[in-house]
């Protein structure tokens, strides 16, 4: 070969090694990118080619999938619909042709869609036999009755607000509801409809911002619900060894380096109290003492056992609830009754309320039970998982019988939780709101249920944000505790 037909074969040989190494380049190591970047139109294409697997609760669908008919971009064949939208919304998330997916939508996107590579033998057996690729469902662990009673209950109370019911023993999420919601049907597609609809939610537009997952993403100050964890840090930290001893706190108490008084809700029995009597009258000096008495890093520390300053994965993200450090002995009294600095979602409650329950044991909260492929064999199975332990068994079970006589005895302030035939624990929470508490409170409710067997299959957290209520009429146990009630009823009752 001659030196110039030399030179033109190596170039052109360098150029194919250039093309391969290129092609290499994009298929293994820039696919994921490409694969994820909203300017890919063919992700889309294809994650709307085909029906969407549903999302289950109690054995039924509450997802579905239509065709897309002519409105919007025609090479986007089907849409996705819900069953009760605003109901389901704050566990479904949405998914929508224009604008993506949240919370399980997203999250388990591959398993609906068919694109898991879990699904890769089940996708390659319909090529082969001809079948149209079909997404996988999540079965999830809520409880129908018990969503329903929560939305229900939110609704009829007309403010903001939102409900968490777990289960105890799991840490089984069996209600999330948050209100006010919106439908994900109404902005599924791509028409001109859906693009006004998904407008008028957006919190600039809309200042109730339903979008708001108030159950996950929004902290609330917890208020007496907080007594709860104080009471748990002082049995723990052998402050006080039982339910019935005397506190030592006297009436007026003034914070620790102030010449401040820390005021009780009017006139109850508080001065030395017994930390069962200062639950159920919902003490502030009592408490605020106990947490002063034990110091911020005790107090710290046993909040954290309960999930405080962590996020939880439920696997939709919940924000983190807070209690501070390097809070000085007033603040401490403070924080220690759901004031100053401290802040809770309710999650973060009903978990407080689960581990007493479930004799000091606290479980990792979750939604999902299993995944599924089209054929309903199961991909993976969630299995309950221990987070912590906040209390011994014995007591946990001392806190028990003090959140018992909140809602079971004369002057508890829990009575309107009572359900006959069943034992409920419970405390109230009625949580400063604005600059020197100026608008209205937030209304808290925390409690379990107790079978006649010993069983205690739901513990729940109810917050209720009513911004046109009568002042006067905001409390937890009028506004949050009947909803809560219902929610226990609603998993009783779909238990017999």
């Amino acid at each position: 070969m001659n030196k110039p037909l030399r030179r033109i074969a190596i170039f052109c040989g360098l150029l194919v090694l250039t093309l391969l190494l290129r092609d290499n380049w994009l298929q293994y190591v820039k696919a994921d990118t490409l694969r994820e970047d909203p300017a890919n139109r063919r992700v889309t294409i294809a994650r709307y080619s085909t029906p969407r697997g549903d999302i289950i609760v109690d054995g039924n669908p509450i997802t579905g999938s239509t065709a897309s008919g002519s409105s919007g971009l025609n090479d986007l064949k089907y849409k996705r619909t819900y069953k009760n939208g605003p109901m389901w919304s704050p566990v479904t998330g949405y998914a929508s042709q224009a604008f993506g997916a949240n919370q399980l939508e997203s999250l388990e996107d591959g398993i609906l869609t068919g694109n898991d590579d879990r699904l890769f033998f089940r996708n390659t057996l319909d090529m082969i036999t001809g079948k149209q690729k079909q997404g996988g469902n999540v079965v999830t662990t809520l409880s129908a009755a018990a969503q329903k009673a929560a939305y229900n209950g939110l609704k009829a109370q007309g403010g903001k607000g939102a409900v968490v019911a777990l289960e105890p023993s799991t840490g089984k999420i069996l209600a999330l509801a948050s209100y006010p919601s919106y439908d994900p049907s109404a902005f599924a597609g791509t028409s001109d409809t859906d693009a006004e609809a998904w407008k008028k939610l957006q919190k600039k537009y809309n200042p109730n911002d339903p979008m708001l997952n108030r159950a996950l993403r929004e902290t609330y100050p917890p208020g007496s619900t907080f007594k709860v964890v104080t009471a748990a840090a002082a049995l723990q930290n052998g402050l006080y060894t039982s339910a019935d001893q005397a506190t030592k706190s006297p009436l007026p108490y003034v914070m620790p380096g102030t010449t401040t008084e820390l005021k009780n809700e009017g006139s109850i029995p508080c001065k030395n109290a017994t930390m069962r009597n200062a639950l159920k009258y919902s003490c502030n000096t009592v408490f605020g003492k106990i947490g002063a008495d034990l110091g911020n890093d005790k107090m710290l520390a046993e909040a954290k056992k309960f999930g405080f300053d962590s996020e939880q994965f439920t696997p939709v993200r919940s924000s983190a609830s807070v209690f501070s450090d390097n809070m000085n002995q007033s603040q401490t009294a403070l924080s220690s009754i759901g004031q100053y600095n401290t802040a809770a979602t309710p999650l973060q409650m009903a978990m407080v309320a689960s581990a007493v329950a479930n004799d000091g044991k606290l479980m990792k909260p979750y939604m999902i039970d299993k995944l599924q492929s089209s054929n309903l064999d199961t991909i993976s199975q969630t299995d309950p998982e221990e987070m912590s332990q906040p209390l011994s068994s014995s007591n946990a079970q001392v806190l028990q019988s003090m959140m018992e006589t909140v809602v079971n005895e004369d002057g508890g302030t829990g009575k309107n939780a009572r359900i006959s035939g069943v034992t409920v624990g419970g405390k109230t929470g009625t949580a400063q709101h604005g600059v020197e508490n100026s608008e209205n409170p937030y209304a808290w409710f925390i409690s379990y249920a107790k079978l006649p067997d010993g069983s205690k299959p739901v513990a729940v957290a109810v917050v209720i944000e009513d911004d046109q209520a009568n002042r006067d009429d905001i409390s937890g146990g009028g506004l949050a505790a009947p909803i809560a009630k219902s929610v226990m009823e609603a998993v009783i009752n779909s238990k017999k």
